[in-house]
């Protein structure tokens, strides 16, 4: 009887990995299939770029990929990567010549994938069409704003520039006669990341804004009295 139980619970797990296994089988298979044309890799911020196009052909080395002229001046570390290939079930692996891996990434948001390289930072894969309309969000962030309070009270006039200040951040400058609030706090720098605004201080404080329904941006966590970043 007890032989019978443990016979029972050995087909029944059987059963199950043999569910699992092609399903994971599938995952990968279907990563591979979706990463397929053309990626962009860059900095969090894209201050440097590099435009790869992934093919589904595979060489003894891994699949196939072409890497635009200027990769290697923007990133040097890409002059390694000759080929790609999935790892797992959800790594996107840039592969030297003999299969170790240049950087390794994996999916963060829908579309957007994030790697990291030791002693460098964290760098990013995304659609290539998704990025450069990601680029046009960047650029029309560039010019004066005001930081206001929910009842419209102006505390701040501030200008964006898109004059690279430190690595993937922009310089921000405030105008005269700021609240003492953000006169203190003081952002020195700014830059866009995965749909948040973000102005940061000498001190390393940074500050968080999302876009609302009003095409204007709120500083989070929200709060009763919000902080809203505005076109001037």
């Amino acid at each position: 009887m007890r032989l019978g139980a443990v016979s029972v619970c050995g087909v029944v797990l059987l059963a199950m990995a043999a569910a699992i296994a092609p399903a994971n089988a599938q995952t990968a298979s279907t990563l591979k299939k979706d990463m397929v044309g053309q990626w962009e890799l860059s900095t969090t911020e894209r201050s440097k770029t590099c435009v790869i196009t992934l093919k589904a052909d595979t060489t003894s080395q891994g699949q196939k990929l072409e890497l635009e002229p200027g990769c290697a001046a923007a990133l040097p570390f890409t002059k390694d990567i000759v080929a790609w290939s999935i790892k797992g079930l959800d790594i996107v692996r840039l592969q030297d010549a003999t299969g170790q891996p240049v950087i390794d990434l994996t999916e963060v948001e829908s579309g957007i994938l994030e790697g990291k390289r030791a002693g460098e930072g964290i760098y990013l894969l995304q659609n290539l069409a998704a990025a450069r309309e990601s680029a046009r969000s960047m650029d029309q962030m560039i010019g004066d704003w005001a930081i206001v309070r929910g009842n419209g009270s102006v505390l701040c006039g501030l200008t964006l520039t898109n004059t690279e200040a430190t690595q993937d951040n922009f310089a921000v400058f405030l105008k005269p006669r700021c609240d003492p609030m953000i006169a203190n706090f003081a952002p020195k720098v700014w830059r866009l990341e995965r749909g948040e605004v973000l102005l940061t201080s000498a001190q390393g404080e940074t500050w968080h804004f999302e876009a609302d329904d009003n095409a204007q941006w709120r500083r989070v966590p929200d709060s009763a009295d919000p902080l809203i970043l505005v076109r001037q």
